[in-house]
């Protein structure tokens, strides 16, 4: 072969190579950034997306569709027929999904395509709506951000308050396949307005459990060793007498630092866990006069036994449900692997039947600027 055919032969494979023979340009490409998956009265699957308008003559920001299809390929199909240009879910924010949709085993599978199709991104947030996805879809609320990023926005900060907690499409995916510890996702409400709920609990087959409010999220992380930052946690103190309509029992704190050391053990057929949980604090409220210079270390015991309360409420209701949102099958794997090996499948079950210890300690390192 002459170099002059050669030439010509290596020019049209990069040509062919380059990737531009499935070239989209971005005036035909429509770009959802949230995706609503529910289910109507008769279990047929509704899907929604919201499409941000770009058009100077729209009268809204955003254009919102909600199409009923079988699967989500065969939904992105038939909306494409709804829009003059082609879905790209490649800038997805938010997968929304609806507690009535949680409610069924291995709904996570209706999902499958943002796992095989490269294209689509494996950072959305995932959120749980309690209600029908289309009074949150169609709300759109004059006085807000577009809906995505007011949902991204909240979950993102809240979830660095510890308040709720991020999990992505990529998290949701690793932990269907994680024994020693259950998911758990965002969750919001309507109230007039959309409002962050705190955080919805799923067994291990991604079935909706329970919720925890912002409170319950915030001990749920302490113990998970992944509190971050600084806390605000409130409690009620018995012995301080309430002034009328006020709670003036109730003291706030932010903790400087939160850390949950965690021992296991199996003995007599049971799985033992000891959670000893120390933080250090600064008062950032108290509503009721108090002696702190003579009776300081009287306060702490009474916040750590307030603490314990709430922790073990906790732990009780993750038992209860046989969940293990805290991962202490993780640690059961690690320090008892033989035991843990053979009730992995059963792994909720065995830890609704464990015994679990809890200690809590507190430490005050400040007061604030007044007495």
């Amino acid at each position: 072969m002459s170099k002059c055919w050669l030439h010509v032969f290596i020019a049209i494979s990069v040509l062919l190579i380059s990737g531009c023979n499935d070239r989209l340009d971005l005036e035909d490409a429509a770009f959802p950034l949230l995706g609503g998956y529910d289910l109507d009265e008769k279990n047929n699957l509704l899907t929604y997306v919201t499409v941000p308008e770009f058009s100077k003559s729209a009268r809204k920001k955003t254009q919102e569709l909600g199409v009923r299809a079988k699967t989500l390929q065969q939904a992105r199909q038939q909306s494409d027929a709804y829009w003059p240009a082609v879905f790209q879910g490649r800038k997805m924010l938010v997968i929304l999904v609806s507690k009535r949709l949680l409610a069924h085993v291995d709904w996570f599978r209706i999902l499958d395509v943002f796992s095989r199709d490269a294209k689509n991104p494996l950072t959305c947030r995932m959120i749980m709506y309690d209600g029908p996805l289309s009074e949150v879809i169609y709300l759109n609320q004059q006085d807000q951000p577009f809906l995505p990023l007011l949902l991204r926005g909240m979950v993102d900060t809240k979830s660095g308050r510890s308040e709720t907690v991020k999990t992505t499409f990529q998290d949701m995916h690793r932990l269907r396949f994680e024994k020693g510890k259950t998911p758990s996702i965002a969750e919001i409400r309507l109230e007039n307005e959309i409002k962050l709920n705190g955080t919805a609990l799923l067994d291990h087959q991604g079935k909706y459990a329970d919720s925890l409010d912002a409170q319950e999220t915030i001990l749920l992380q302490i113990l998970q060793n992944q509190a971050k930052h600084a806390v605000s946690l409130t409690l009620a103190i018995p012995g301080q007498a309430k002034r009328g309509p006020l709670n003036t029992d109730k003291l706030s704190f932010s903790t400087n630092k939160a850390k949950t050391h965690i021992k296991t053990a199996f003995h007599d057929g049971h799985f033992q866990f000891d959670l000893a949980v120390h933080l250090s604090i600064a008062l950032t409220e108290r509503l009721f006069p108090y002696d702190m210079h003579h009776k300081s270390t009287v306060l702490e015991k009474a916040i750590a036994e307030q603490l314990k309360k709430q922790f073990e409420g906790l732990i009780g209701k993750i038992q209860s449900h046989q969940i293990d949102p805290i991962g202490l099958g993780i640690h059961a794997q690690a320090f008892t692997y033989k035991p843990y090996k053979k009730v992995e499948d059963q792994w909720g079950r065995a830890l609704s039947e464990a015994n679990i210890h809890l200690s809590v300690t507190v430490t005050i390192e400040g007061v604030g600027t007044i007495k």
